[in-house]
């Protein structure tokens, strides 16, 4: 793979209620190239080891249920300095405390139902990405 990129996940509730093309079409608008990108349906045991990292977490199990609750979106997103250009474009967790103008200000419900993951450091985005995609699937 290549070094300046970060992984992200358009989730259940954004991908049940239309919303993958306004977050693609945001992600383009903000100079964006999508490396790999594909629609699939987590089950409960690639859930558990994707967020293992929360496994002791309060809000581990109600992640998993969410997160296995319909198709999800993976991407491979390339950009300068992607990691962090990308978390700008997502917004904080917290939809009601995101900038207007960011993915999760605008599709966001609440702090489970945010529309998008991404990566929050550049060893993540390799790790999460290797987790859904083959290095000849990343162009």
């Amino acid at each position: 793979m290549f070094k300046d990129f970060t992984f992200s996940i358009i989730k259940p509730n954004a991908v049940r209620t239309g919303r993958i093309g306004p977050v693609l079409s945001m992600i383009n608008e903000a100079g964006f190239e999508i490396a790999a990108m594909k629609m699939v349906r987590l089950t409960r045991f690639q859930a558990e080891e994707f967020y293992a990292v929360h496994r002791e977490r309060s809000f581990y199990p109600g992640l998993i249920e969410f997160m296995t609750s319909g198709p999800v979106v993976v991407m491979v997103l390339k950009h300068d300095n992607a990691v962090e250009q990308y978390r700008k474009l997502m917004g904080p967790t917290d939809p009601t405390k995101a900038p207007k103008g960011t993915i999760r200000a605008e599709f966001g419900v609440n702090t489970q139902m945010n529309a998008v993951h991404g990566s929050d450091s550049v060893e993540n985005a390799h790790k999460e990405a290797n987790f859904f995609f083959s290095s000849f699937e990343v162009y």
